[in-house]
């Protein structure tokens, strides 16, 4: 509150509030020695854009004893203020963790020691009420002494807030070889700290060791550095740390993994010339030239070359497709091979590294090149080839199954769009799993991790050990750049843990689930438990259920996202210069192999088993109950079309009258009104659709054995389909199936000549093949035209769906002489051997 003096006594004097500045206006302003201003009134009309209360108070008179209140900041630049446009009260940020149960470890930080008694190698002790761990050996700094040791090594004992406040924690330090007490730290757990995400971790601290006197001095010995504090699974040191659940550190940490990238090589071979071939060949013989292509595991061969009569070249004009993985540091090798006698011979070989090799993001033209051929220990000239190589950026690299990717960018990041949304998955633990492994004394053991694949990352939770419901509570998250994608989860038993380190245990799969991304609503929590089942050689087993919880956090909904669903749901290359189905089939199998060989490469290391599991290496293998599955999901598809001839034949029959006269007004009135027709077919679409809102699916779905066909499958089509490729069955097993096959065959190649049969009749109503049913139909064609062109076309549909909806009564019961006639149009089935 202010006063404001004037030249002669006046009234009380006006009063402003102020506490925040308004918009900038001209005013002039003193500051005297007692906090007064002059305040000079002038008739100056305000912009109308100002508040109101400023309007009022430029307006007023001096003297009028009016009250005026304006906002303003009271202290001028000294006052706090709100940071507009960077983080506000109704952000979308979503807070992280907050999907899993919150599990309270006690974190030890153990990093080093100094001024040690005498001591061959120091270990450190911890104990607590209900646990006692041990580090690992000291290590030694070169050129530092001996009484010096560093650990660097985090503990993460399992800690009850229920625990009595007289609990406390014990670190001492050992030697190792003479189990020498060297000294130790005792803290009271109710003083230690507790430590929240985002919060910095703690500072470790020296520690002076307690109850370590030299027996001659008197004196103390060492100080320890450690930090001791209280977090959660959410803790930044948690996957680094010796967990009390999973005491094999190296096989049990959980992890993030990332995908390697890969690039499609497209290697075109166009020419070669001046090849050294040889010369005493039979006449009438061409050479038999071909150009195989060697990239890591991958050999692909050309087809055979074509001779020009005027030269020696060899033209192939072949593109050459293979998977390449960074870092680009693999070679690609040619060899010009003559196979024209029984042994090929080497022409000459060619090795290209894949660094040289460029890339390209579109479809813009690479030149193309020619290399020398190298002829091995003999350095003279073998020839030349015309080549034309590039790395595509615009593809991209399928190494799942593609009703089931969970990503569909290019490999050139520049091709990236933003991303929609985030994918938040908690995954909160498992119950009830069946014992995997037997662990003395015929007691069943289960040491489960689960693994989560989204995108190129994959997430490996930790391992708990030798329980049947672990739980883990841990959250991860993915953006989404497609909500038409799949995320897998799926849960595994660890041997490897347990094997020497020359020894390879695999991974036993104890079942996955599925979730498509799409069924998720926008920002809502999905906490599901799913069953996890395995299908085994006896049928299906279910092995336990993993509990999730799920969102998709999807703040711009309308916009981004359901545009999404009206672009191309691959790369641009894949449309201008597509691969074909069984190219890319063996492509997506290769970059399996070497996303597995990659991830192997980790520690600690995804198993191969896991990722082609994960992966569906093996979608595409022939069996009989996924043909079985796929036939009753067509015949589910077509069961609409069915059901509607079925209700358009009870309205024909008459079966309820009073439908079959609102049918026959309705369709009198869309004859009589044409333009009704196509917005009364979307306006049923649209109150199906409502109908069907009431029965869409509250949770997202998993496995579906009735879907598989995987309840009442026959053991031995089972059997069959877990059979090597070679088959590893007796001749007698191969035979009866191979019978079974035949049989299933014959019923398909019966349909396929009906459907090839019907076609050819239409085709044989104008071909003269039966020249008296080409006259009749002809014929009647002219006749229908004639009466089109003088009755009203209205009348005519009239007449005709009245026809159709008769009586049964004025129907005949034969079929109509129409289809007679269509039936007895001839076909090229008589024509085959």
């Amino acid at each position: 509150m202010m006063h404001v003096p004037h030249e002669r006594s006046l009234s009380p004097p006006p009063v402003v509030t102020i506490e925040e500045s308004p918009p900038t206006v001209a005013m002039h302003t003193e500051h005297r020695h007692h906090a007064t201003e002059d305040v000079h009134s002038t008739a100056v009309h305000p912009p109308s854009h100002f508040p109101p209360d400023v309007r009022r108070m430029q307006n007023a008179r001096v003297g009028c004893g009016e009250r005026v209140r304006v906002l303003k900041r009271p202290n001028g630049d000294f006052s706090p203020r709100i940071i507009r446009g960077r983080f506000s009260s109704d952000s979308e940020k979503i807070p992280t963790y907050d999907l899993v149960e919150p599990i309270h470890f006690l974190f030890v930080r153990i990093v080093k020691a100094r001024a040690l008694s005498p001591s061959e190698s120091p270990y450190v002790r911890i104990q607590t009420s209900n646990c006692l761990v041990k580090s690992k050996h000291a290590i030694f700094r070169p050129g530092e002494p001996t009484a010096n040791p560093e650990w660097h090594q985090v503990f993460a004992l399992d800690h009850n807030k229920a625990d009595p406040g007289s609990a406390t924690l014990e670190i001492s330090v050992w030697d190792g070889p003479s189990d020498k007490f060297l000294g130790g730290v005792l803290f009271d757990l109710s003083e230690v700290p507790m430590r929240d995400p985002p919060d910095s971790p703690l500072a470790p601290q020296w520690y002076r060791l307690d109850g370590c006197a030299d027996q001659n001095t008197g004196k103390v010995y060492g100080d320890i550095q450690l930090a001791v504090w209280i977090g959660t699974q959410a803790d930044d040191a948690f996957p680094e740390s010796w967990s009390t659940e999973a005491p094999f550190v190296s096989h049990t940490r959980s992890k993030v993994y990332q995908s390697p990238k890969l690039w499609y090589l497209r290697v075109s071979v166009i020419e070669a010339q001046d090849l050294q071939i040889c010369s005493n060949l039979p006449p009438l013989t061409a050479p038999d030239i071909r150009v195989k292509a060697q990239l890591s595991f991958q050999s692909v061969r050309t087809r055979r070359g074509s001779m020009n009569n005027h030269s020696s070249s060899f033209f192939w004009y072949e593109d050459l497709v293979f998977i390449a993985g960074e870092p680009l540091d693999d070679q690609l090798i040619l060899l010009v091979v003559d196979s024209t006698a029984k042994d090929a011979i080497l022409l000459g070989h060619v090795a290209v590294p894949l660094s040289s090799i460029e890339q390209r993001f579109d479809e813009r033209h690479v030149p193309a090149k020619w290399l020398p051929l190298d002829g091995g220990n003999n350095s003279s000239y073998r020839g030349r080839i015309h080549i034309r190589l590039c790395l595509e950026g615009g593809y991209h690299v399928l190494d799942e199954a593609a009703h089931v990717c969970s990503d569909f960018r290019p490999t050139a990041k520049q091709l990236w769009k933003p991303a929609v949304g985030i994918l938040e998955l908690g995954i909160l633990g498992a119950r009830g799993l069946l014992p995997m492994k037997s662990k003395g004394a015929g007691k069943g053991s289960t040491d489960a991790y689960c693994v989560a694949k989204y995108g190129k990352k994959w997430v490996r939770t930790r391992t708990i050990t030798d329980s049947f419901d672990p739980r883990w509570n841990e959250q991860y998250t993915w953006q989404v750049y497609d909500p038409c994608t799949v995320l897998t989860i799926g849960v595994f038993d660890n041997w490897r843990m347990f094997a020497d380190v020359a020894e390879e245990k695999p991974d036993y799969r104890i079942g996955k689930v599925r979730i498509r991304v799409s069924t998720l609503e926008s920002n809502k929590v999905y906490t599901n438990s799913y069953p996890l089942l395995v299908l085994s050689r006896t049928g299906p087993k279910k092995m336990g259920e993993i509990e999730v919880a799920i969102r998709f956090a999807c703040p711009s909904l309308l916009p981004e996202t359901c545009a999404i669903y009206g672009q191309p749901l691959l790369p641009r290359m894949h449309y201008l210069r597509p691969l074909g189905v069984a190219q890319q089939e063996a492509l997506r199998l290769a970059a399996t192999k070497m996303v597995a060989a990659w991830l192997a490469r980790s520690e600690p290391p995804l198993g191969s088993e896991v990722v082609r599991y994960m992966l569906d290496s093996d979608s595409h293998n022939w069996s009989m109950r996924k043909s079985k599955a796929n036939w009753f999901r067509i015949v589910a598809v077509l069961a609409w079309a069915f059901g509607l001839a079925k209700w358009i034949d009870d309205i024909r029959r008459w079966r309820n009258a009073v439908t079959t006269i609102l049918v026959h007004v309705l369709y009198l009135v869309l004859v009589w009104f044409p333009d009704l027709i196509v917005p009364t077919g979307f306006l049923y679409v649209f109150l199906i659709g409502v109908w069907y809102y009431r029965f869409r699916p509250k949770i997202p779905a998993g496995m579906d054995t009735r879907l598989s066909q995987a309840e009442m499958v026959d053991p031995d089509e089972l059997d069959e389909e877990f059979d090597t490729i070679p088959s590893s069955k007796p001749p007698e097993i191969i035979r009866v199936r191979y019978d079974r096959l035949r049989t299933l065959a014959a019923r398909v190649q019966t349909v396929l000549g009906d459907f090839a049969t019907q076609g050819e009749r239409v085709q044989a109503l104008v071909s003269w093949r039966d020249p008296r049913a080409t006259k009749l139909f002809i014929g009647v064609c002219l006749i229908v035209t004639v009466v089109l062109y003088t009755v009203p076309p209205k009348m005519v549909a009239v007449a005709l769906g009245f026809y159709f909806l008769r009586h049964p009564m004025f129907r005949d019961p034969m079929p109509p002489a129409s289809l007679n006639f269509f039936r007895r149009l001839p076909s090229l089935s008589d024509r085959l051997m």
